[in-house]
């Protein structure tokens, strides 16, 4: 189950791997760490994506969630789909980026395909390559609320930093 707290104007946090009490508060599993998930951070003219996770790998597939979350809301996605995407880069930040920006793609042309989770597949750290796989279906404004429009990822005060226990991924997207 995913948690979620605040509106796009602030911050925002997601996590995977958490119950909900009944109470409607979120407490995250194992012995209280939170084990992936993604904030959304306050930017000027812009959104700050911050996801972490228990691998490098975690955490790449967090900032992708993270993207389309900022699209809309990902509760209303169905995983009736699959998108795969292969990214290449020259280092660290620019497979990021490359991995961005192909699931950006298959978002902004046809299929218009919206992922609700991410897997994946290859990660390839000496050549910077990754294969991956989106679940998730066609974009349909009849039953995806219509969340902001990510025009593009940036470089700008991109960080990867891939240290345990949180492997944190920071992220500034042009909205």
């Amino acid at each position: 189950m995913a948690a979620a707290s605040g509106d796009h104007t602030g911050e925002e946090t997601y996590t995977s791997e958490v119950t909900e009490d009944a109470s409607g508060d979120c407490e995250a599993t194992e012995e209280g760490k939170v084990l992936a998930g993604y904030e959304y951070l306050d930017h000027t003219a812009d959104i700050q994506l911050h996801s972490y996770g228990r691998t490098l790998e975690e955490s790449f597939e967090m900032v992708v969630q993270a993207m389309f979350g900022y699209m809309t809301d990902l509760d209303t996605v169905d995983a009736t789909d699959t998108q795969r995407i292969e990214a290449q880069g020259h280092d660290m930040l620019s497979l990021l980026f490359q991995l961005l920006d192909e699931f950006l793609f298959v978002f902004s042309a046809e299929p218009f395909f919206i992922a609700k989770e991410i897997k994946i597949l290859e990660f390839d750290r000496e050549n910077f390559r990754i294969v991956a796989e989106g679940y998730g279906e066609t974009f349909d404004l009849s039953k995806h609320p219509q969340g902001t429009e990510v025009k593009a990822i940036t470089y700008s005060n991109m960080q990867v930093h891939e240290e345990l226990p949180t492997n944190d991924c920071f992220v500034i997207i042009d909205i």
